[in-house]
């Protein structure tokens, strides 16, 4: 058994895997280690040399980058399992990279994982303005901040999203493990996390933080609430993180008492004015209600 280390990133592990399939190293033969991860008691404490020359490797590029998408996905075994599917292909059995392979279905159920994990991305991440005002900020320092704990590796492919929509302003994500800073023109990718941008994306800002859960509560409709949809659409381990987070069990707790009824935020319903009332099928005004004064 071979220990085989590199730097932890896709680059490093196709480096060290070309190295490998030109000298024939089966799957099997081969341990994966990151960084400075501990080997077996018995493994081989060095990886083959390196050779300087060999045949050519031809491999599709569309394979290759399936390959560095299934990358992000964080499991134990992420890199063997790719070395053995790309060690197939190279064989001639290009089976291992079809959804009706054994390997080749757990190639793409982690890729199906990552596609998830960058829409969680897009969809719950909140960044907040950063105090002080651009005219008194720092050179560096980024105009909007958010910090976000995803599942896998996908950072650095899914934030250009943010780029692409808030054009010149500067803004910073921090996670557990990386971060990004866009400064208005380029994307820096930073792995491990800065301690200083992690400290900073989870600052609180009370006064934001209070206008949005005001807003949110407002507009938050009790009678459309389905507890089963919610949590598959918004999973809950993201909840701690999103501003409005705190709220949702109370607005759902709520709902369960009764606030269903009305068909909005109990501090709307007390406002004096026309309101509106469900019976379960259709809304009925106020003045239509049941009971109601004529």
């Amino acid at each position: 058994m071979f220990n085989v280390r590199f730097d932890g990133s896709f680059a490093g592990w196709r480096k060290a895997a070309r190295d490998l399939l030109q000298q024939d190293i089966a799957p099997h033969q081969i341990s994966w280690l990151e960084r400075e991860a501990p080997g077996g008691l018995f493994d081989d404490a060095s990886a083959p040399s390196p050779v300087s020359a060999g045949p050519a490797l031809r491999i599709p590029r569309q394979f290759l980058e399936l390959l560095e998408d299934a990358a992000q996905y964080r499991m134990d075994d992420r890199w063997s399992l790719l070395y053995r599917i790309l060690w197939r292909v190279v064989q001639g059995d290009r089976a291992a990279m079809l959804p009706g392979d054994a390997d080749g279905s757990e190639l793409h159920r982690r890729l199906k994982a990552v596609r998830r994990e960058a829409h969680h991305l897009h969809a719950f991440l909140r960044f907040r303005p950063l105090s002080p005002p651009t005219d008194e900020r720092p050179e560096g320092m980024p105009e909007f901040i958010a910090w976000h704990e995803p599942a896998h590796d996908i950072l650095h492919s899914a934030s250009p999203h943010f780029a692409d929509r808030m054009g010149s302003h500067s803004w910073l994500i921090a996670t557990p493990d990386d971060g990004v800073y866009w400064d208005g023109q380029a994307l820096h990718h930073q792995r491990p996390c800065p301690a200083h941008w992690q400290q900073l994306a989870r600052t609180e800002d009370d006064e934001g933080q209070a206008l949005w859960l005001a807003y949110y509560g407002s507009t938050f409709n009790p009678a459309r609430l389905n507890r089963g949809v919610l949590e598959n659409n918004m999973p809950v381990r993201f909840w701690k993180n999103l501003p409005e987070g705190p709220l949702i069990p109370q607005l759902m707790s709520q709902a369960r008492a009764g606030a269903q009824r009305d068909g909005q935020a109990e501090a709307v319903a007390r406002q004096e004015g026309k309101r509106i009332r469900y019976n379960g099928k259709a809304p009925i005004s106020g003045s239509d209600a049941p009971g109601s004064p004529r």
